[in-house]
């Protein structure tokens, strides 16, 4: 008689028809108003940068993959909204080289050397933002001016609101600082994405667009991005001495839609419970707000959603709900 081994695990068991594939193709549509946005703003530039990061996490995925033995999974689409999310996270002037380094460390080691989709504990794109920053840090933080990605480059708003805000003629300027008296750009622009920033993180608009669709979709939910951004919003409100400016500026500013909605929600670095969700937008946001008002960096979205990765199975643990029977240890 042939000796079968079953695998039981305990109920409910639950079957859905949704797959990696249909998951991933979701969120690449959500990213493309972003894109088009990116585009509009820094030029075709950005087109190239996005294109060239897509590409090269999909050939470093099935390299990898092909190199470990293990089944060439590429069209799942994960490797290439890897490489989406990682072009959102750098200048539109980031040369060519950086793009390929960052998309290969996000793949090969982030991703595929920890077990590859599911198994890797932090998000691979703002893992190789953060070593790319740590490595280039000027050529990641210097930011093309809107319409003059190969001709200028100016300051993000959180870089000037990290100085501190004075008014002159009722207009917010920076108070101190190499940027004293440049005005922070009108909360229309800042809305829209007509600022200086990374290719994806720029416009509100389109993030909240690409985010009211994955909610339609039900591939997130509104529990981590919306406590996370109301988060960094209150405690901006509450540090900024209850000025208005200080809230729109923090939250509309840099890569806190981007993190919250596409980074912070990933399913393989989030926490599965609904509590350990809501610790994760809590600290997520509580993180970037310490790093934005404290640190030496006037942005915090990715060191801040890479810090609660590492501490989500930790949280997980905490906020398990009890299993039905289960025997209680003895002390």
């Amino acid at each position: 008689m042939e000796n079968t081994n079953y695998i039981v695990s305990s109920s409910p068991h639950i079957r859905s028809g949704e797959s990696t594939n249909l998951i991933m193709r979701d969120v690449i549509i959500a990213l493309i108003p972003a894109l088009i946005s990116g585009i509009y703003f820094f030029g075709f530039k950005a087109l190239t940068v996005t294109a060239l990061a897509i590409i090269t996490c999909i050939a470093t995925e099935m390299a990898m993959q092909k190199l470990l033995g293990r089944e060439v999974t590429v069209k799942d689409l994960s490797a290439a909204v890897t490489g989406m999310l990682l072009a959102f996270n750098m200048p539109a002037s980031a040369p060519w080289w950086m793009v390929i380094i960052g998309s290969i460390f996000a793949i090969a080691i982030v991703k595929q050397l920890f077990g590859g989709l599911g198994h890797n504990f932090i998000n691979p794109a703002l893992a190789a933002r953060a070593v790319l920053l740590a490595s280039w840090p000027v050529r990641m933080t210097t930011w093309p001016v809107p319409g003059m990605a190969d001709a200028a480059t100016g300051a993000t708003p959180l870089a000037i609101l990290k100085e501190g805000i004075n008014y002159v003629n009722g207009l917010p300027v920076a108070a101190g600082g190499e940027m004293a008296g440049q005005a922070l750009p009108n909360i229309w622009n800042l809305f829209i994405g007509n600022v200086g920033g990374c290719i994806g993180e720029t416009s509100v608009l389109a993030l909240a667009i690409g985010g009211a669709y994955l909610l339609y979709r039900g591939v997130i939910n509104i529990r981590i991005p919306a406590i996370y951004i109301l988060t960094v919003g209150i405690l901006a409100f509450v540090f900024g001495k209850f000025d208005i400016n200080y809230f729109i500026y923090h939250v509309c500013a840099g890569g806190l839609f981007l993190g919250a909605i596409f980074m912070a929600t990933d399913y393989s670095t989030s926490p599965m419970t609904v509590k350990g969700q809501i610790v994760m937008g809590i600290g997520c946001g509580l993180l970037t707000f310490v790093i934005r008002f404290w640190g030496g960096y006037p942005e915090g979205v990715s060191y801040s959603i890479l810090l609660m990765n590492v501490a989500t199975p930790l949280i997980d643990r905490f906020t398990m709900p009890r299993k039905f029977g289960e025997v209680k240890k003895s002390a």
